[in-house]
């Protein structure tokens, strides 16, 4: 099998916002540093905002600057806006999927107005709790932040080109890496989908393990540049021929995975694999 290595790193500081592309990336138990550590919510009820039902979100960009301690908001039309972080403070209770249950610290209000504006209804913004411990689940369950489930989604190159493949010869237009919003995506692999068999790897000092197919929403259907659905695709195509019945018949693109060993990932790194799921089997379904 051909080497394949690290061909991006992305990290997403605001969950369901741009993510920042980086050459060389601290990775931390719950995933790469300052990833998905900051969320919008409902602020009626805490319930977590999405480019499921909230596209508008995905052009919307947020740069952790040099000092760590502080945030620049910007979009397209608007002015940019600079927010001190919050690590700890006044605190609201927040949930993800009607599933997790939590809280998160209040952020700095000018940063809610700035959201709301752009997103045309009102938004709370909050970060992770210094004590926020949140297992994810599957083959390795690992933590993560505030990410759907798991600390890592990891993507190939080879999984994009013969999907598009597909999506050209029904008369589609091809579609980016972007709309399936990977943290790692890898280059090398002949075969489409080699990731799905990855149990355990490393890259750089990195160790991570596989937790679950990625299971996808609407969320790909919506331009990462423009925040607008843009139809079918690739839901429609996926559905042909990547149907999941173990997870109650979605369709997937992509492993999650959870970090094993902390450590230091770069760009070009060689992705070495320790050990494959015997035979492509799946086992996560049942170890949830």
């Amino acid at each position: 099998m051909s080497a394949a290595r690290v061909a991006e790193l992305r990290y997403y500081p605001v969950k369901g916002l741009t993510g920042v592309s980086v050459e060389r990336a601290d990775v931390l138990a719950t995933g790469l540093r300052h990833d998905r550590n900051f969320m919008l919510v409902d602020p009626a009820d805490g319930s977590f905002l999405s480019q499921r039902t909230t596209p508008a979100m995905a052009p919307l960009r947020v740069e952790v600057l040099a000092d760590g301690d502080s945030l620049r908001l910007s979009a397209d039309g608007a002015e940019d806006l600079v927010v001190q972080v919050a690590y700890d403070g006044k605190r609201r209770d927040v949930s993800l999927f009607n599933k997790w249950f939590g809280a998160g610290v209040v952020q700095d209000a000018a940063a809610e107005e700035w959201f709301s504006e752009r997103l045309e209804r009102p938004v709370g913004f909050v970060r992770v709790t210094p004590e926020h411990e949140r297992p994810g689940w599957g083959v390795h369950k690992g933590l993560t932040g505030f990410g759907d489930a798991h600390a890592l989604m990891i993507t190939a190159y080879s999984s994009l080109d013969g999907l598009n493949a597909r999506i050209m010869e029904a008369g589609g237009e091809a579609i980016p890496m972007n709309r399936f919003r990977p943290n790692i995506v890898i280059e090398g692999w002949p075969e489409a989908h080699t990731e799905d068999r990855l149990l355990r790897a490393s890259a750089g000092s990195l160790e991570f393990g596989y937790s679950a197919r990625g299971i996808r929403c609407a969320v790909p259907t919506v331009d990462q540049a423009t925040g607008e659905k843009r139809g079918p695709e690739p839901t429609r195509t996926l559905a042909k021929y990547r149907r999941q019945p173990d997870y109650g018949g979605g369709v997937s693109f992509g492993i999650k995975g959870a970090v094993l060993t902390p450590g230091v990932v770069a760009v070009g790194d060689e992705i070495v694999v320790h050990e494959w799921l015997p035979d492509g089997a799946d086992p996560a379904p049942s170890v949830r």
